[in-house]
Parts: structure tokens; C-alpha cells; sequence
């Protein structure tokens, strides 16, 4: 029988902790290891051979590599995510959120999900020319566009590479509605562009606050902006007229489901009018990657908080059905679904929610191209 090491007596050695990667080499980071991923066949650990590194193992870096892309825009048919269409510009994150559900798609890429999601870093840096492209494909039809539905369009590279800004000005030249979902501050360089395409009802800010606890933050999302910094955001974005959500994302029984409500009114005070919310989801290698992250920071929180998970799941980390992988079942998944509703409807959160606009889609033309007559 294999042991389940959330109740294994107290005093026994935690069965993973010879994966952990040392805090000096990991100084920054969200992940304690960087173990493989579910694609590869062996198994690899770096080890200080007493020859060239002097005794010590160098700390992980974020590399960054030039992609590029041969398509942009994704779709997907899930009925639970509320778009059809989506663009990320950057594959990996460096915001290294241990609890982000994009980490496994690094494995499809041949690295980890965990250090190596936060580190090797991947630009579409011909995102924006592509984007003009299938945009001006006689069979396209204007969709609304996620920016960031994956990894966070305004990560910290963002600043040199500035590919989320031309696919901006792609979509702000062409009329074409976006959604953008970002927990970075960064997001309000970009507000000359957000008023004009707010004006024409084309645009809308959803801006992801998990805690409004500091340690907690610095801990859990290491690199990306405080909470006072995305509550300044909300406050910024709102003030240029660009309509704005707080995604109270993701709830994390037992360290973070204290304060939605308090999330929900110093987010609705800075100015947002729109909420959602998304309880914490452990799929594939992630239900791994939290758990070492639970022991090492929450140590006695964390088998109440994986219990707590379980009970929404029917005894299992995760359950990828729609309708329930971001919402759960259960007592207290009902519990959660209650304050949050009650609380919005006190706040006065969703009583209007922005219509985007299609109708004013203009397909670019490409050089050396003719306007259409009709």
C-alpha cells in the first residue's frame, strides 16, 4: 500500500524532502523542486560533482528565449472559461505563483513544471505580426480575445520585450474586443491605449488579488506586484475609464478563504465593478509542487488544507469534470460559493457587467493590400 504521506504519523521523515532544492539556489522563486515532468521517461537531479562548481550550485537565473511563433490566437470549446479565443505572449511565468495551473504545459516543452516554468522563459516576439495576420484572414470572424488566459501577459520581461503592448496596438488599430487578465501592476504603462479602446467599449481589465497579507503574497507569488500595488492598478485603470475585475483567485482553503470579503471590499473601494472568483486547483504535476510548498511554509496548515481540497473533489486532489474543477462540490465549496455571492451583492459587485463591441472589427490590411469595397 502506498503511503499517503498528508497522514502518516507525526516524527516521520517527510518522504519527498530529498527533492527540495535548497532556499540559496531558490532564493525568489515559488517552487521548492524541479522535478521532471509526466513526459519523460528518466529522472534528473543536479548534484555537486566536486569538480567545477567549487562546492556550490549555481542559483537558477530566468532565461529567456526568442520564440518564433507559427500561429497566435488559440481556441478552445471549454464551456466554463467564458471566452473562445486567447493570446499569450510568453510561455513560463516568472511571477513563480506555486499554486498557477499553467505549470504543466512547461512539460510539454521538455522542462519542469516547477523551477523550470519560473526560469526558461519563452517570448513570441513575432506575436504581434502574426496577430495582423489572422486577423486579416478574409475568414475570420471577431471574437472576444483573452490576453493572458494561460501566463500573465504583463509578467516582469514584459518590460524589455513589450509584445504584450503591440499585440495591444494590433488589436487597438483594428477595433477588435480583448479581456486581460494579469496580477502586475505593469498593466497601467499600457493605459493610454486601454482609455482610447475603453471609449469604444473594447476592453476590460481583470486584475487577479489572492490575499491582501504581504507575507503571505511574497511567499506564495514571489515576483509579481504586492497587493497594494494591484489595488493601486484597480484604482488607476478605473480612473482612466477602463472597466475592471477583481478575480479573488484562487481561494486556498485554509491560508487564504479568511478574506474574500476583505479582498472583495478594498478591491471594489479602488474602483472595480466586476468579481469572480476560482478556488485553488491541483492538476498533474501541481498537486506535487503545492503540497512541498505547503510543508515547507505552512507546516501545520498543511494536511488541513489538503483535506479541506479533498472534500471538494470526493476524496481526490482534483477533478477536471466542467462546472466543477473551478467551483468543487461540497459543504464547504457551498460555504465559499455563499460569502462570496453575499458579499458582492452587499458591495454591489456585478449589477453591470461590460458588453464589448464586435461590430466595429476593421481587418488590417496587409502591405501592398487593397480596402475592401463593402
Amino acid at each position: 500500500m502506498v503511503e499517503d504521506p498528508w497522514t502518516r504519523p507525526r516524527g516521520r521523515p517527510e518522504p519527498r524532502a530529498r527533492d527540495l532544492i535548497e532556499m540559496e539556489r531558490r532564493r525568489g522563486r515559488g517552487a521548492r523542486s524541479n522535478r521532471v515532468g509526466r513526459f519523460e521517461s528518466e529522472q534528473r537531479e543536479a548534484f555537486d560533482d566536486g569538480w567545477e562548481s567549487l562546492g556550490e550550485l549555481a542559483a537558477f537565473k530566468t532565461d529567456v528565449y526568442r520564440e518564433t511563433a507559427k500561429s497566435i490566437i488559440a481556441h478552445n470549446d471549454s464551456p466554463d472559461v467564458g471566452f473562445e479565443q486567447s493570446i499569450n505572449p510568453y510561455r513560463g511565468c516568472e511571477h513563480g505563483c506555486i499554486y498557477c495551473y499553467a505549470r504543466p504545459t512547461h512539460c510539454f516543452l521538455g522542462h519542469s513544471a516547477g523551477l523550470d516554468f519560473e526560469t526558461k522563459l519563452y517570448a513570441k516576439v513575432n506575436a504581434a505580426e502574426l496577430l495582423e495576420r489572422e486577423l486579416g484572414n478574409p475568414r475570420y470572424e471577431p471574437k472576444y480575445i483573452a490576453l493572458g488566459a494561460v501566463t500573465d501577459p504583463y509578467q516582469p520581461i514584459e518590460r524589455e520585450h513589450r509584445i504584450t503592448r503591440a499585440v495591444l496596438e494590433v488589436l487597438d488599430r483594428t477595433n477588435h474586443p480583448v479581456g486581460i487578465v494579469t496580477k502586475s501592476a505593469l498593466v497601467t504603462r499600457d493605459v493610454d491605449i486601454l482609455a482610447a479602446m475603453a471609449r469604444r467599449n473594447l476592453v476590460k481589465v481583470a486584475v487577479s488579488l489572492t490575499t491582501l497579507d504581504r507575507t503571505i503574497a511574497r511567499k506564495m507569488e514571489p515576483r509579481a506586484a504586492t497587493p497594494p500595488r494591484r489595488l493601486e492598478a484597480i484604482k488607476t485603470l478605473s480612473a482612466a475609464g477602463v472597466p475592471v475585475a477583481v478575480m479573488v483567485a484562487p481561494i486556498v482553503p485554509a491560508i487564504t478563504d479568511s478574506e474574500i470579503e476583505r479582498i472583495m471590499a478594498a478591491a471594489h473601494a479602488a474602483g472595480a465593478r466586476e468579481a469572480g472568483y476560482v478556488l485553488l486547483r491541483l492538476p498533474l504535476e501541481i498537486k506535487e509542487l503545492f503540497r512541498e510548498w505547503l510543508e515547507t511554509e505552512f507546516p501545520n496548515r498543511a494536511a488541513h488544507a489538503i483535506n479541506i481540497l479533498r472534500s471538494m473533489h470526493g476524496g481526490k486532489d482534483y477533478t477536471p469534470d466542467w462546472g466543477v474543477r473551478q467551483r468543487g462540490t461540497g459543504p464547504y465549496a457551498e460555504q465559499i460559493s455563499a460569502r462570496f455571492r453575499l458579499a458582492a451583492k452587499r458591495l454591489g459587485f456585478n449589477e453591470w457587467t461590460a458588453k464589448l463591441r464586435t461590430d466595429l472589427f476593421r481587418p488590417p490590411v496587409a502591405t501592398g493590400g487593397q480596402l475592401k469595397l463593402f
